[in-house]
C-alpha cells in the first residue's frame, strides 16, 4: 500500500522514515490560517486535516495519507511560525516568562483508503515543554542561526535550542513534528 507524507518537512520526513521505509511525499497546498474560535487542540487537528484531505483528493488508489500540524500554547494562546525576527524574539520571551511551561501540540490526520474503503482518524498529542530561563543575548545568538522562523514558537527541541529545555512531559516526537506512537497505532495493521 502507498504511504504518503503531506509535508516537505524534514523533521516529517525523517521522523515518519523510522517506522515505514518507504513513503511518497506530497507537499499540501492549503492554506493555513488560524481560526480563532478553535482551541490550540482543536486547531492542530484541523489544520492536520485539512494538509491530509487536500493531498488526499490529488491522489488516487489504495494509499494512506498522513497529515500533520505542530503548534505551541500557552495559556491557551497559540504561537505559530513567526513572521520575522522580532516577533520570534518576542514569542521567546513570552514562552519563558513565569515558569517556562508551554505546550507541544501536534495534530495528525491519517486517511486510509483500502479497496475502495475510507477510514479517517483525527487527533493530537500534546507535550509540555519545560523552558529554563534564557538571556535576552541567548535568544538573539538563536535567532540569529536563522533556524527559528520556520518553527512554531520560534524554536526547534532537535537542534541548538535542546539546551534551553528543561524538560519535557510527553513524546519527544510530537515536539519535533510527528507522533510517530500514534501513527504507528493508526497505520500498523495496513502495512
Amino acid at each position: 500500500m502507498k504511504i504518503i507524507l503531506a509535508s516537505a518537512s524534514p523533521r516529517r520526513k525523517e521522523l515518519l522514515g523510522l517506522i515505514v521505509p518507504e513513503f511518497d511525499i506530497i507537499e499540501s497546498k492549503s492554506d493555513e490560517l488560524l481560526n480563532n474560535n478553535l482551541s490550540p487542540e482543536e486547531q492542530a487537528s484541523y489544520l492536520a486535516s485539512i494538509k491530509a484531505k487536500e493531498v488526499f483528493s490529488r491522489t488516487q488508489g489504495d494509499r494512506i495519507v498522513i497529515g500533520a500540524d505542530t503548534i505551541v500554547a500557552k495559556n491557551r494562546k497559540i504561537y505559530g511560525k513567526p513572521k520575522n525576527k522580532e516577533h520570534a524574539k518576542q514569542m521567546l520571551k513570552e514562552l519563558t516568562e513565569d515558569d517556562g511551561i508551554h505546550s507541544v501540540i501536534t495534530g495528525l490526520c491519517v486517511i486510509v483508503e483500502k479497496d475502495e474503503n475510507y477510514e479517517e482518524y483525527n487527533t493530537y498529542d500534546e507535550v509540555k515543554v519545560f523552558l529554563k530561563n534564557i538571556t535576552d543575548e541567548e535568544i538573539e545568538k538563536w535567532i540569529a542561526t536563522g533556524k527559528a522562523i520556520d518553527k512554531a514558537g520560534a524554536y526547534g527541541i532537535q537542534n541548538e535550542f535542546g539546551v534551553f529545555v528543561d524538560k519535557i512531559e510527553g513524546n519527544y516526537t510530537t515536539v519535533v513534528g510527528l507522533p510517530i506512537h500514534k501513527v504507528y497505532e493508526i497505520i500498523k495493521n495496513y502495512i
